[in-house]
């Protein structure tokens, strides 16, 4: 029986599987089984994993349900006494299952090992750093005001753990990574792992720049976690909302937007501005509204070489900086 089962959900994957198992076959320790869920793919996919000979991988094939009924799939499918999820287009440098496995070892109290995580491009070149949170022990205070393992292909879990909270909520639209966090935080300590060992990529098409469910998502989580929380940590709810909302407007504002989407954008930074009046006195927020009233009033290829100019006045990267991670 494997120690370690790594559990990936893959629809219409073709461009990336490929990569992706591979940066698993890849890993330093060894003893793990490695299942796919193929959940009914169109495109290549299973072509792509039927030419991978190697014994530790495993792919399952469902019809088409989402990415969470294909985690929990895999889940049903596993053995491994620590549980790992990848996503179908992120990848692991070699050391990540060794590092976490030995965290977890070194701290029996801990349930989840969590490590560092980069942003890649389609061209899984590196795009910028993630937010290298240390936070071990409780985390849940700091779960509570945002994701601190920024994405679901970070951790390795206890499989107790993982069966004792249920899995992933399959009825959320969105957010289901954030919550399965906070459900595990609530109940168990965390460990973290110094180290960038998770490569999340950065797709127009991905889930995550699908802003309006974003939206959706994440405010359902953050009402089932304060009904659940202590009357202690109420107090941090505002700050989530405010930070929920300045990651949403920077979302947003990626690339260059279109008028289509600019009234929506100015919905989510005044619903920022509502959580966080400081705002009102950030040179970010003219920044913003820069940004807004460009692709408002030019056409878009205008507002494009518009923006390019004045990459500078444009830059929005400073709202993520504005965000609460502190209890």
């Amino acid at each position: 029986m494997p120690l370690i089962s790594v559990i990936i959900p893959a629809y219409n994957s073709e461009n990336t599987i490929g990569e992706t198992v591979e940066s698993v076959l890849k890993q330093t320790f060894t003893d793990f089984e490695l299942i796919v869920i193929n959940d009914g793919s169109t495109d290549n996919t299973l072509e792509v994993l039927s030419s991978i000979q190697d014994p530790r991988l495993k792919v399952f094939s469902y019809p088409n349900a989402g990415s969470n009924p294909s985690r929990n799939r895999g889940f049903a499918q596993s053995s491994g006494e620590y549980i790992a999820f990848l996503d179908a287009d992120d990848l692991w440098t070699a050391d990540k299952l060794e590092a976490q496995l030995k965290a977890l070892q070194d701290n029996p109290q801990a349930a989840v090992a969590y490590s560092w995580c980069d942003r890649i491009n389609e061209s899984s070149q590196l795009v910028r750093k993630g937010g290298y949170f240390t936070a071990h022990g409780d985390i849940y205070p700091q779960l509570l005001l945002t994701d601190i393992l920024e994405n679901g292909s970070n951790p390795l879990i206890r499989r107790e753990a993982l069966t004792h909270v249920g899995g992933f909520d399959e009825s959320l639209p969105a957010g289901q990574d954030w919550d399965l966090y906070l459900r595990l935080a609530a109940h168990y300590h965390f460990v973290n792992v110094q180290r960038p060992q998770i490569l999340y990529r950065i797709s127009t098409y991905s889930l995550s720049s699908n802003v309006a469910k974003l939206e959706s998502g994440c405010l359902q989580v953050i009402t089932t976690a304060f009904n659940q929380a202590p009357e202690s940590l109420q107090y941090l709810k505002r700050d989530s909302l405010a930070n929920l909302y300045k990651y949403l407007t920077y979302k947003s504002l990626l690339g260059i937007p279109d008028r289509s989407k600019s009234f929506f954008t100015t919905k989510l930074i005044l619903l920022a501005i509502n959580y966080d009046y400081s705002l009102l006195r950030r040179r970010i927020l003219w920044k913003v509204l820069l940004k807004v009233g460009i692709s408002v009033i030019l056409p878009h290829k205008q507002a494009e070489k518009v923006m390019i100019k004045m990459n500078n006045l444009t830059d929005v990267t400073t709202l993520m900086r504005l965000l609460r991670y502190d209890p």
